[in-house]
């Protein structure tokens, strides 16, 4: 009997802990203009005060409700807080859709390759090419680094001499050498000697 009572105890405390942090706010969220319907499927996540804080984050950078709550489940589902708005927001701002950064959040490399997808738009590469970036970080195949990229292209590689290499699987190191070796054959090019031929002075 007394057995009976602890266990059902013990069931009363996790039904507890499964339910909603009883002092969250999630006022922020209405304030943010978040429809209360999301709010509450923001709750039955069971946020905390912390990812309330993200999720105002993501917001006020337009980010739709919708998205907001997907990146909030993925986290979870990784077994992790979602503390990655900024990575999310600088996406979007670097002009990712909504759909692309939930498709990185999913793969949970928000953080880890955020800030090299948001450097590819900047070197100024056409979409297809940056999407197969993106493919391949995500299907974790081998690929260079955006810095790479943007210093083989500054060595005056084209995007389709890019591409080549990125399909090839091009490892920063490889990619390294190369730099350095067209950056030599270039310097050594600038300083090339050339003889003046004309009349010697009488």
């Amino acid at each position: 009997m007394r057995y009976s009572r602890l266990l059902l105890g013990a069931c009363v405390l996790l039904a507890v802990g499964c339910h909603q942090h009883p002092l969250t706010d999630y006022r922020p969220l209405d304030q943010a203009g978040m429809w209360s319907s999301n709010i509450e499927e923001l709750k039955g996540l069971n946020v905390t005060d912390p990812e309330i804080a993200q999720v105002v984050k993501l917001k006020h950078a337009g980010i739709s409700d919708e998205t907001c709550v997907e990146l909030v489940r993925a986290a979870h589902v990784q077994q992790h807080l979602f503390n990655s708005a900024e990575s999310a927001s600088n996406l979007v701002g670097a002009g990712y859709t909504e759909t692309q950064v939930l498709d990185i959040a999913h793969a949970g490399q928000l953080d880890t390759i955020g800030i090299d997808a948001v450097t590819l738009k900047l070197i100024g590469l056409s979409d297809s090419t940056v999407q197969l970036v993106l493919r391949r970080h995500l299907e974790g195949k081998t690929v260079m680094a955006s810095a790479e990229i943007s210093e083989l292209k500054n060595t005056g590689l084209t995007e389709r001499q890019i591409v080549e290499r990125i399909n090839s699987g091009m490892t920063d190191e490889q990619a390294k050498k190369e730099i350095l070796a067209r950056e030599r054959s270039r310097d050594h090019s600038h300083t090339s000697f050339v003889r003046v031929r004309g009349r010697r002075p009488r």
